[in-house]
């Protein structure tokens, strides 16, 4: 097993019905730790600029309005395998194919408020813990 590290946002449509908590705990018996952890409010250029991969997409603006809507918990996971441990842990991004007992199967609304992102790699996992923490805010 290889411990690494992969990024967790939840999303606005969960800390708005305050599950933080509650997807914490998923996140934590699942076998992974949370090492850092903040809660901030995205302004659209930082939207914009975190999913600018997927900017000439379709629902790209619809994606800056959602993760801009209100507050996400930004954190950093480690664990063994923690990017695939939890994109299986968040279910799959449409929650009517999610596994039971995912996190997006428990909270998500619909395919746009699915209540969490993770990163999909280790390469995008270090960049995009980058464009949130710095490495003295991460204590493993």
């Amino acid at each position: 097993m290889t411990t690494q590290q992969t990024l967790s946002i939840i999303k606005p449509d969960a800390t708005r019905r305050n599950l933080t908590g509650k997807i914490n705990a998923l996140i934590e018996q699942s076998g992974l730790r949370i090492i850092a952890q903040k809660r901030i409010h995205l302004t659209r250029a930082q939207a914009e600029k975190f999913y600018g991969v997927h900017a000439e997409r379709s629902f790209f603006s619809d994606l800056c309005n959602s993760m801009t809507a209100g507050p996400v918990v930004v954190q950093v996971l480690e664990g063994d395998n923690a990017v695939q441990k939890y994109r299986d842990v968040m279910g799959a991004t449409n929650p009517a194919n999610a596994a039971e007992g995912t996190i997006r199967k428990e909270f998500a609304e619909n395919i746009e408020a699915n209540s969490v992102h993770g990163s999909d790699s280790t390469d995008n996992a270090a960049i995009e813990i980058a464009f949130f923490f710095s490495q003295i805010e991460i204590v493993g």
